[in-house]
């Protein structure tokens, strides 16, 4: 058994705003608690038997300066009145022994609904492809939830989101991360 499979995981947002956008990234990091952290971004796979903590459990089991495993979105502007977000998805199958997926997504001009939801339809919709659930990829995000539950093989959906509107020229940065605990 590989031992380098996070066996917890947890989810975090933040938003930042500076006139320099690295340092507008650094305050969401800050804000959503993990600017301690050497960020490694890996792709969408949630793991087999992974557990989600709480965002207060997960911040305790971080060291400061730690690689940290991660599926980050990330969305970033200096336009004033532009309204943008960022959002992971994640669908856990009900087979606590196959993995899950988790999505990212970035967008302008969608509230947090609307981009929590789209990221929550992704992940859903790769876990529903690889179980075998038939679905139609233009009905609502409702009805395909709906779907997903009476196959009874995804037993969770969960999206985190920030979104916000850039107020003035100084660059605004949003993110969502699902942090890998090990």
């Amino acid at each position: 058994m590989n031992s380098f499979v996070p066996k917890k995981i947890f989810f975090t947002k933040g938003v930042g705003t500076h006139k320099d956008e690295l340092h507008s990234f650094e305050r969401a990091l800050r804000d959503a608690g993990i600017e301690k952290c050497n960020l490694v971004q890996v792709s969408s796979i949630f793991p087999p038997g992974c557990k989600v903590i709480s965002k207060t459990q997960g911040l305790k089991e971080l060291t400061p300066g730690a690689i940290t495993y991660c599926v980050l979105s990330r969305c970033c502007t200096n336009e004033p009145k532009r309204l943008l977000a960022a959002s992971v998805g994640c669908a856990i199958p009900a087979d606590k022994s196959s993995y899950g997926y988790i999505s990212e997504h970035h967008a302008f001009g969608q509230n947090e609904k609307q981009s929590g939801d789209y990221a929550e339809d992704l992940a859903a919709a790769m876990l529903a492809s690889t179980l075998g659930i038939d679905f139609n990829v233009d009905e609502s995000w409702d009805e395909k939830k709906e779907i997903f539950k009476i196959s009874g093989k995804i037993v969770r959906t969960l999206n985190v989101t920030q979104s916000t509107i850039c107020k003035n020229n100084n660059f605004t940065t949003v993110i969502a991360v699902a942090v890998f605990v090990f």
